[in-house]
């Protein structure tokens, strides 16, 4: 699920072939703070919006709870970050 690449911030990025499930399972940890992960609300938006893509229904729905949540500069920085993942999978 875990590909070797990290990102800027030294944390670890899911893999280019990573299912939906996998993309949401591990947002929700970012948004959570939970199983080792660091609460980070930019990184949660990014994995259910990458979930979303990959057809999780569920990924969908967290997105846009935690959209509200956020302060619209955040979700944009979570979506170009989505990009870039998609860019270089």
């Amino acid at each position: 699920m875990l590909a070797s690449v990290e990102s800027t911030e030294g944390l670890p990025l899911p893999s280019a072939d990573a299912s939906g499930d996998e993309l949401f399972k591990m947002g929700l940890l970012y948004s959570t703070g939970q199983g080792g992960a660091p609460l980070d609300y930019v990184s949660a938006h990014m994995l259910f919006n990458l979930a979303a893509m990959r057809g999780s229904v569920e990924a969908k729905v967290y997105r846009k709870e935690l959209s509200q949540e956020m302060a619209s500069d955040e979700v944009a920085e979570a979506q170009r970050q989505a990009r870039e993942w998609l860019a270089h999978g």
